[in-house]
């Protein structure tokens, strides 16, 4: 127990907790006449007073939100984040709608946080040059009136307990689900094109048209390459590239990388699978979407 700065007298919440940690010891007395000495002025009778005194609503309200953060955050492997917390325990319990910041609160009382997807590691190798380059047909307009209207593609990396784990993966904007994906222990060359070849599969199956189908990208090698834009002629969508050096042509690709793609762990053994966005309804981004693509790796 120690004095805030400033000299401001820590919560009642510590104090009392510290005088119950203790009083089977020294006694409830005994106990505040040393914090009294440690310059935190505290009565018994208003310790005593604060035990019989019933829980305020908010604390009552704490309790039961409590429970349900730990279940919930259990529940997704321990990978949501607030946003993601809070938008799914409002539409868990949409009777009883709470703010961000009190799910902040708590969670910080809790102890909870979801996974940090901190980038440091270059998975995007500009291509050589080249005279002829598919042209930018998105210019940063990432929207979608339809789905298969506009895709974008990239690779990203997750860290795991065996080392780096590469996934690439294929986002309709119009939805932000991921309707094509691949995961691989290594930056191999086929790694974008066995993800585009799982987005054609996917739409095709559910008898989708994609002859409007704008595919965007960055200028990595992997995306220029002759095999992957001849998949793209041969399932005649229109190859798209982003401007080079260019932050905000990454803004929808990098937030299907922040919020969507989490490796998750299945503990204890940890075994990775590629979190879309949540088991069973998940939470996107754009306009709180909700989502059930969980894949397994």
């Amino acid at each position: 127990m120690r004095i805030c700065s400033g000299g401001a007298r820590p919560p009642l919440t510590d104090v009392d907790a510290f005088i119950d940690d203790h009083r089977d010891e020294h006694g409830v007395e005994p106990t505040c006449t040393v914090l009294a000495e440690a310059g935190i002025q505290v009565a018994p009778s208003l310790y005593y007073a604060r035990k019989k005194r019933a829980p305020s609503p908010r604390a009552r309200r704490d309790a039961v939100l409590d429970e349900r953060l730990v279940t919930v955050h259990e529940d997704n492997m321990g990978v949501y984040g607030v946003r993601k917390m809070w938008k799914t325990i409002n539409r868990l319990h949409p009777g009883e709608r709470v703010a961000r910041c009190t799910v902040e609160r708590r969670m910080r009382a809790l102890g909870l946080a979801g996974v940090s997807n901190a980038r440091s590691t270059r998975t995007t190798r500009p291509a050589p040059a080249a005279d002829a380059r598919p042209q930018d047909k998105v210019n940063r307009d990432f929207t979608a009136a339809l789905p298969d209207q506009r895709w974008v593609a990239d690779i990203t990396y997750v860290p795991t307990w065996a080392g780096f784990c590469y996934v690439a993966f294929v986002m309709d904007l119009f939805s932000r689900r991921i309707v094509g994906w691949r995961v691989s222990t290594s930056l191999r060359t086929d790694l974008a094109l066995d993800a585009l070849e799982h987005a054609i599969w996917t739409r095709q199956r559910d008898q989708r048209d994609l002859a409007q189908l704008i595919h965007h990208s960055d200028h990595g090698c992997q995306y220029l390459s002759i095999r992957y834009t001849e998949r793209l002629a041969e399932a005649e969508i229109e190859a798209s590239v982003g401007s080079v050096g260019d932050s905000f042509d990454c803004e929808h690709r990098d937030c299907a990388t922040t919020w969507g793609l989490t490796l998750a762990y299945d503990r204890p053994c940890g075994c990775p699978r590629v979190d879309v966005s949540a088991p069973g309804g998940g939470v996107h981004q754009a306009a709180g979407r909700v989502g059930s693509d969980l894949i397994g790796a």
